[in-house]
Order: C-alpha cells, then structure tokens, then sequence
C-alpha cells in the first residue's frame, strides 16, 4: 500500500506491531489509514521498528518528534518463553523463599511420569528470607529491624543481580515493611518490583510470581524501549527539515487491551507480556461493533502462532488466572488462547508415521521455503502449491515467492509421507494435508474458549485476521457451524490498527474478603473511590481532562469457601443475583442457599482516545463484482477454477462468485464453494457460510 505525504503540521499517530514473520505499521495519513509491513528482525525488533518510522518520517516529512506511536510488543513474552530474562533476587518473609517452587498442587501432565518442571526464573541462592511476620488483618506479629535490612541489602549486593523483587506476606493489606525494603534497596540503583505496587492482592503465589516476572523482565524492557526512542530521535526527514533532539511519544500496548506510557511499561513489563494479541482483539472488536455484530470469535493466525478469543455484549474479556509459559500471572489480561500453528508453522512426519504441523515455526529467518532461505515446508508453502496465492506474493507483490522452492520442500513431505503410510502421496496432497492438520489444531483452540465455557458457537460471528486468517476462515466456521465470517479490510494488519486505537487504561485491585451483606456498601464504595481518584490523578498528567474519562467498577466475587472466583460487573443493586447467574452460564449450576464472599474491588480506569474516521466505500452497482481473471487452484483437495479478486477494486455492497480469491496487500481470503460473499459499506468482506 502506497505512503502518502502530507502537508498539515500536526502529530501523526503510528500503530506498531511487531510479530514472528512481519513487523506492521500503520499510520493515519490524510484521508485513510496507511499500511505497511517490514520483514521483522527477532534479533532485535527494534531495528526493523527504527526502519519503519523513518519510512513513514520521510513519507510523511515529518520529524520523528511529531509522531505519535503506539506499539504492540513481544520483547516480554519471548523472553520469558525463553527464560531470557535479567539476574532477579526475591526478598520475602523469611519461611516463604520457596514459594515459587511449591506453588500449587495443579499438575499439567498428572499421568505422565517423566514430567520435567521448569525451574524458578529466581533460583534458590537469590531467594531471601526477610524476618518479618504480619498477620491477615494487618497487625505486626514480627516488626522488621533496620538491622536486617541492612543485613538483607547487603546480601542483594554482594550476588551481584540486575533486578530485585519484593513480595512479603500479607503486604497487601500493611505494605509498611515493604515500603522500609524498598527505600534502603534504593541506593543499589537497581530496578525494583515491590508487590503492594504492582499486585496488592491476596494469594502469594500468584502474587509473588508475578512480582518477580515483573522483576525478571525490567532491565530487558528498559534497554529495548530505550534503544527504540534514542536513535529514532536523531533521524532527519528526507525533506531536509532541520532535525531536533527531542523523545520518540511512545506509547506500549498492556496485555488487558489498553496502552500505557513507555516508562509505566519499562518500570511494569508484565502487563505487556500479552501486548500484541491484545492489540489485535481491540481492533478486531471495534470493526465488529462498526459493522453491527455483538458476539464474535476473534481468530489471529500470523507467522509463528494463532491467537483467539471469545467478545460478547459485554465486550472485551479479561481475565486475571493466566498462565504464560508455565508460570501464573495475576494481573489482569485479555482471555486470549494461544496455539503454536501460523503461515510459518513447519510440517513433519514424526517416529510414529503421523503428519505434525507446528509448534516450531520457521519465523521470519529463514522463514518458509519459498521466502528462498530453506527447504523447510510449513502452512505458507502449502498454500502456495495449491495455488492459493494467484501467483499474486505478499504485501502487493512486493514480497516474491518462489514457488519452486516450496515446491521442492513439499515434495520431499509427500515422499516422506509416503514412506510412513506405504501409500503414494503427490504433492497437493501432502499440501492439503498440511491444511488439514493444522486447521484441526486451530478447530481446537476455538472450541476451548467457546464450547468448552459454555459458548454455542453458532451463537457468534467469526471474525478472520492476520495475513493467513482469511485462508482458513471458511473451514473452521464450518466446523463450528459458526453461520457468518466477518474479514475486515487490512485484515493482516489489524493488530497494528488495534494499538493505535486502544485507550489509555489503568487497571487496579485491592484485596477486600467482606462477606456479602448490605451493611459493606460503605466499605466498597470507600475502596472504589480511592482507586479513582488514584486513577484520576495518573490520567491527568497523561493530558486526558475529566471528560475524556471512563471509571469501570467491577468485583471478584465466590461462595464462601471456594478456591477462585469469578469477575462481575455489577457493584450496585442485586449483586448476589448477578454472581449467582454469572456461576450458572460458566459451571452450568449455581447455589442460591450459600453465603457470599466479595473478594476483591477492581476498577479500570480508561483515557479515550479519538479513533481514526472510518471511511465508507463508494457505492458499486449491488451486483455481483467483476473479477479480476479466473485463476485455477486446489481446494478442499479438488483441483477448481476460480475467481481472482483484488479487494481495492471491490465497490460496497457487490456480492463476490464463490469459489474465489480476494487478495490484499496485508492477507489473503480464500473462500469455497458454497459460501456466500459481499462486500459491505465499511469495506468488509461478509461470507455467510454453507
């Protein structure tokens, strides 16, 4: 897609975000959203970031100052998937070093033997013992001296870490210990994590974690965002303007669907640790809400992975039980899925003669064998040999493929295939076969954040992003029986749109245990309004007047003597009512007879941002688009002829002659025979599914 110049002087908001193949960008230009992609660089993603703002820096001649950015990262995420994190010590109460061990007695794999446990992102000689003791209301059973805190900074200095966590028990409710910790570990000049800061709830697992995730994280997130905002700043636009030394505005999108400044997310990373995904379901719901629809399916398939999620009339879900690579997070974040299948998810025969698809993906380097630096088959090759991209490439034709590469990798599947089953397979069916598997990996994921909660699929839309969604769209709603697939325009760049978008958010908790009465109403509104006006002050200095802000109470709510609880929106009125039938539609059962206990009073607290215009399309003639050309590709395993559209040529309100083509600079939809497409005002392809 073209890159505009223009010539008003005002700031220009960017979207950024970086995934495993591509890194997008997408910026509001005069008239339309602009978008572009760059080959990402998982060595440093910032590098293919810098090259990307000063494309749009020169394009736009602009300094780099006069932009605006918003950027979806996976820096936090890798690294913990990775354990590239920082050298972290932990400071707790002394008899609590090893809760990151314990943790909890939930085992993943129950019946397998040999089961590995990763270790602790704190290993046992940076764990230490404070001795203090404070009881579950707040009163001092063991006062803190300064003599061991004295004693305790030394010993954080002499193991020579890069980060420190604090995370004593009971800090939530008196944090005064924490607070005295933290003031004397200041002169280390470290980074710090201070658990009544970042998470003051109950469950000191959970908390201690995520405290100490935080911790692992900060100097890796620090030293990124500062490596993005520097040499960014000194770049002179191509129009010769003068260049000033002055900040990148940078904004990160958090895990829970709103973003927040560059030095919130330097100082807390773990709310960013699901920032691109997030991006993408904020995006994906504000093009559903445009075009009509309330209940979707988000379906997120890029390079390496596919991300869902389940949006109802209630909007965006969090959820606060999150589990990222193997280690529980506990503050809030969006209720995405995760599966390891995407365009560059590479294709195998295993020891037992059966096909696998995924988790390993060739990523961006060296990518899928027709990017032409390796043999290796994976979902993109597959779709090329069966003719699934016209002949067209990527991002407009910029990106060539090469075809006989992919050719050459999927041949050598087949004949392995063909060894494993002593049946002969050709090429186009080892493709289709690699459509298959991997599409069954994805049915799965969908099923468990729909049917497995209680959700009837056929119930909600579908709704297709990512530069490889549009490709499987067809066949995963049929399987659901989902009725309706909406694929938005920029599909494949829709996680990007999403971050430039998002409000300003600012999540907080406080832990509360009061037992449902209608004498508490004082003391939830008390903790409500303390969050408030916290949240209040933050937003002001972030520029956004009383206005322009939103202040969403929620609680977290059990019966008495239950483990977990479940987050509901009412906090006036008939609360016991709204738990009770919240409990019904998650477990299918509820229990009117049994005390109620309020758990904990959340507020997210939201500065709104002035989403770009949206654009109808002109009017074309209602009838049925004329093509592009007729091409001939396999689907579903049948070799068919079928019809080439290009989606900046498709008028609003044109219906589209299955089965055919539609490709775009971002994506590419592939839609079979016996669907039926139109085109809608706002520019979605609408494909109600047979």
């Amino acid at each position: 897609m073209a890159l505009k110049r223009t010539s008003r002087r005002r700031a220009i908001r960017v979207g950024v975000d970086t995934g495993g193949t591509f890194t997008d960008f997408v910026y509001a230009g005069d008239r339309e959203l602009q978008v572009f992609k760059l080959a990402s660089t998982p060595d440093d993603p910032s590098r293919a970031i810098i090259d990307g703002l000063r494309r749009i820096a020169d394009a736009t001649g602009r300094r780099i100052a006069e932009l605006e950015v918003v950027h979806g990262t996976t820096v936090g995420t890798n690294a913990l998937l990775q354990r590239k994190g920082a050298r972290t010590a932990l400071i707790t109460t002394a008899g609590f070093e090893d809760v990151l061990v314990i943790g909890r007695q939930a085992r993943p794999e129950l019946y397998n033997l040999n089961a590995i446990r990763l270790e602790p992102i704190v290993p046992d000689e940076l764990r230490f013992g404070a001795p203090e003791r404070i009881a579950a209301d707040g009163s001092p059973l063991l006062m803190l001296s300064d003599e061991e805190i004295a004693r305790l900074v030394e010993r954080v200095r002499n193991a020579r870490v890069e980060a420190v966590a604090v995370s004593l028990l009971f800090s939530f409710v008196a944090p005064d210990h924490e607070r005295r910790i933290a003031h004397a570990l200041a002169g280390l000049a470290l980074p710090l994590s201070v658990s009544h800061e970042i998470l003051p709830e109950y469950r000191e697992y959970e908390r201690t974690s995520t405290v100490a995730i935080n911790a692992y994280l900060q100097p890796l997130m620090g030293r990124y965002l500062s490596r993005l905002t520097g040499p960014v700043a000194d770049h002179k636009p191509a129009t010769g303007h003068k260049s000033r030394h002055s900040s990148l505005a940078l904004r990160v999108m958090q895990s829970s669907g709103g973003s927040i400044s560059a030095p919130v997310a330097a100082a807390e990373p773990v709310r960013t640790i699901l920032s691109g995904p997030a991006g993408g379901v904020v995006g994906a719901l504000s093009v559903a809400r445009a075009a009509g629809f309330e209940n979707v399916i988000t379906f997120d398939m890029g390079g390496t992975s596919t991300d869902v999620a389940l949006c109802d009339r209630d909007g965006l879900r969090t959820t606060s039980e999150a589990i990222v690579a193997e280690l529980p997070v506990a503050i809030p974040m969006m209720d995405i899925h995760t599966v390891g299948a995407g365009g560059g998810s590479i294709a195998r025969v295993d020891e037992g003669g059966s096909l696998r698809v995924g988790p390993e993906s060739a990523g961006a380097d060296p990518g899928p064998a027709c990017y032409g630096r390796s043999l290796l088959p994976t979902v993109t090759d597959a779709h090329l040999v069966l003719g699934h991209f016209a002949g067209a490439g990527l991002l407009g034709g910029e990106f060539k493929l090469d075809e006989a590469r992919a050719h050459e990798a999927l041949s050598q599947l087949a004949r392995d295939m063909t060894r494993a089953s002593r049946h002969r397979v050709n090429v186009s069916q080892a493709a289709q076969g690699v459509l298959t598997v991997v599409n069954t990996n994805m049915d799965r994921a969908l099923r468990r954040i729909s049917v497995e909660r209680g959700y009837d699929p056929r119930e909600f839309t579908l709704l297709p992003f990512g530069g490889a969604g549009g490709l499987h769209a067809v066949d995963l709603a049929r399987a659901l029986r989902t009725p309706n697939i909406i694929v938005p325009a920029a599909a494949g760049a829709l996680s990007a749109i999403g971050v430039l978008t998002a409000d300003v958010i600012k999540d907080q908790s406080r832990t509360v245990m009061l037992e449902h009465r209608p004498d508490i109403r004082s003391s939830l509104d008390r903790a409500f309004r303390e969050m408030e006006r916290a949240a209040q002050s933050i937003l002001r200095r972030e520029g956004f007047a009383p206005a322009r802000q939103r202040h969403e109470r929620s609680l977290a709510v059990r019966y008495k003597g239950q483990s977990f609880e479940l987050e509901i929106k009412q906090t006036r009125g008939d609360i016991a009512k709204a738990f009770h039938q919240a409990h019904r539609a998650r477990y299918g059962y509820s229990q009117p007879t049994n005390p109620i206990e309020i758990v904990s009073a959340r507020v997210r607290s939201s500065g709104l941002v002035d989403a770009p215009e949206i654009h109808r399309l002109r009017r074309g003639r209602g009838g049925v688009a004329r093509p592009h050309e007729r091409v001939r590709t396999f689907i579903n395993g049948r070799q068919v002829n079928a019809d080439l559209y290009r989606r900046a040529d498709l008028p609003g309100g044109e219906k589209l002659q299955a089965p055919c083509i539609v490709i775009e600079y971002s994506a590419t939809t592939l839609i079979p025979a016996g669907a039926r497409a139109r085109v809608d005002a706002l520019g979605n392809l609408i494909i109600a599914v047979a």
